[in-house]
């Protein structure tokens, strides 16, 4: 197991850091942003890979990620790197194996058909509902439940790629009896529309990279109001991260040509069924309602 960093001053463990980095983030430059969101969103690569190849996936030259590290507090990036290492030397056991042998299949894959691609996906996706195990808090999942069962009616607020994740969101909580509003950004009125929310309203947003500013804007405006929030998105420094009471973030990878929707969707699916198993005679083993019998 790596060495806890010596230097004075700086965090001597991963949870202390990531919330210095939270704490300092809106004050870092643009490429300290940068860097933060990546160790944030990749602290199983930033463990074992080197800092040149961490910098070069980022398009940022190695000497930024030292100087990010020195005004931390660390003598180098090294010294940062340790509490990362510590990290996933006490991660879930077996979950790093599965995902190197995956990426050394897409590594080493020479079919470049179109069923290639299919499998690319499905090999990639596969590693992206293994993380959902690893980094998704059991509470948070309770939480959410919770505040979902308890609220008089949710409003859903998604756009651009995350417009799937609360379409589903919709159907499904819909079925479960519960009344929700979707604030559907046709017509401009999404913004509107949210405030129509009072005592008794929840917020659900979903937001990915790049943001969409109406979905900020109503989540910030929200959260004003002094209303709760519930929010998926791709990363804890996320803008709506300082707004949300629960805040799911679900790490993206790059694809090869866009970003899968498998984790996060997953994830919408698992907060429903937790709902189901709180409206339903049969906790144990809920059901989610169909519009038409089979």
């Amino acid at each position: 197991m790596a060495e806890l960093p010596t230097t004075p001053g700086a965090p001597r463990d991963y949870e202390t850091l990531i919330r210095l980095i939270h704490d300092r983030h809106d004050q870092m430059s643009k490429t300290y942003q940068k860097i933060s969101v990546y160790l944030t969103q990749n602290p199983n690569d930033v463990a074992v890979q080197s800092v040149n190849s961490i910098a070069e996936h980022c398009g940022i030259h190695a000497s930024s990620f030292v100087r990010f590290a020195q005004s931390l507090g660390y003598t180098g990036f090294k010294d940062l790197q340790k509490l990362f290492q510590k990290r996933l030397a006490t991660a879930a056991p077996g979950f790093e194996a599965r995902k190197q042998a995956l990426e050394h299949e897409l590594e080493n894959r020479e079919d470049r058909s179109e069923y290639g691609f299919l499998r690319e996906l499905v090999v990639r996706d596969i590693a992206s509902l293994e993380g959902l195990l690893n980094e998704i808090p059991p509470e948070s999942l309770t939480r959410a439940a919770d505040m979902i069962v308890a609220a008089r009616d949710v409003y859903l607020v998604g756009q651009l790629r995350a417009a799937p994740v609360v379409e589903l969101l919709r159907y499904v909580l819909t079925m479960l009896g519960k009344r929700v509003v979707l604030l559907n950004p046709g017509g401009g009125l999404a913004t509107h529309m949210a405030h129509t929310m009072d005592e008794g309203s929840l917020l659900f947003a979903v937001s990915f990279r790049f943001y969409a500013n109406e979905v900020v804007n109503i989540v910030e405006q929200t959260q004003k109001r002094g209303l709760p929030i519930l929010a998926i998105s791709d990363s804890t420094l996320s803008p709506l991260a300082k707004s949300a009471d629960v805040l799911f973030a679900v790490p993206e990878h790059d694809y090869t040509f866009s970003r899968s929707l498998a984790a996060p969707m997953c994830l919408a699916q698992a907060i429903t069924v937790a709902v189901a198993a709180r409206v339903q005679e049969n906790a144990e083993a809920p059901r989610i309602p169909t519009v038409t019998g089979a």
